[in-house]
């Protein structure tokens, strides 16, 4: 008897495991892609409507700016960005190096890239090599931001 339960449990396993739904990895590499390229375009353009759809609304996320205190929540994050757009005009990003990964089951997906963001801060230009950690999550709706890190290097 305990043999058959034994091979019962292995077939009920065996079946589960192989029902999983295949995950495009490729595909979904692209569609991180897309939301990082729209998350970049967001911010050259000051878009806070389409900067707003990309990342999580959620009050315990924590972000890292590349200067001063961690952000946290929706709400500080608007304002920084806000401020930053008050701050900066003619914003362009440069991006180099970018790797993505997806997690074997498709909800997590993390990216690593380095930007060359060049703007202007009153009369002064100002160029920024900054490097660029996101966590993004996958939900019905698509793939969201729910964390990033910028930092610049020292020296």
């Amino acid at each position: 008897m305990k043999y058959y339960t034994l091979v019962g449990l292995g077939v009920i396993l065996a079946l589960s495991v192989c029902a999983q739904p295949k995950v495009d990895v490729g595909a979904e590499k692209e569609a991180v892609k897309t939301v990082l390229d729209e998350y970049m375009k967001s911010v050259e353009t000051e878009d806070m409507e389409a900067y707003s759809k990309l990342v999580a609304h959620d009050t315990a996320m924590v972000n890292f700016g590349g200067f001063g205190k961690p952000i946290i929540g929706w709400n500080a994050l608007q304002k920084v960005m806000e401020g930053q757009n008050e701050m900066l005009s003619d914003t362009k990003i440069e991006v180099s190096g970018l790797q993505i990964h997806v997690s074997a089951d498709g909800k997590f997906a993390w990216a690593t890239c380095l930007w060359s963001l060049k703007a202007m801060m009153a009369e002064n230009p100002v160029e920024l090599p900054i490097r660029c950690t996101w966590v993004l999550e996958k939900h019905n709706t698509g793939w969201m931001i729910i964390h990033f890190h910028k930092s610049m290097p020292v020296g």
